[in-house]
């Protein structure tokens, strides 16, 4: 048995979950925050039978596409002055960050 870990964009989350039910897939779902932009993402827990994992590798990637995305990010203009003037930053959303590990034991109480 394998669990997938997989953190995706909030935008993503639901349409991934929804396949992934649909075929029969059970999903935890995780509410999480990104990092870099501060932003909310999503954790999803799935195990699986190590003969499913291509199969939802693949169903991750056909759901979870990169996407450009502008942010305001503050910039300091006079130094030491602690002035800050807000800037538009293109940056590279969406996709997904994917762990497999495998489950040495697993139970359902």
């Amino acid at each position: 048995m394998k669990l997938i870990i997989t953190i995706v964009q909030d935008d993503d989350a639901s349409d991934l979950i929804d396949v992934l039910t649909d075929e029969g897939f059970r999903v935890t779902k995780l509410a999480t925050t990104g990092g870099f932009l501060k932003a909310g993402n999503t954790t999803l827990m799935i195990g699986v039978d190590e003969k499913d994992v291509d199969k939802i590798l693949k169903t991750i990637e056909d759901k979870c596409k990169t996407r450009d995305q502008i942010i305001t990010s503050p910039s300091p203009v006079a130094g030491a002055t602690g002035v800050y003037v807000p800037y538009n930053v293109e940056v590279e959303v969406g996709g997904a960050t994917v762990f497999v590990v495998d489950v040495d034991k697993f139970l359902k109480i």
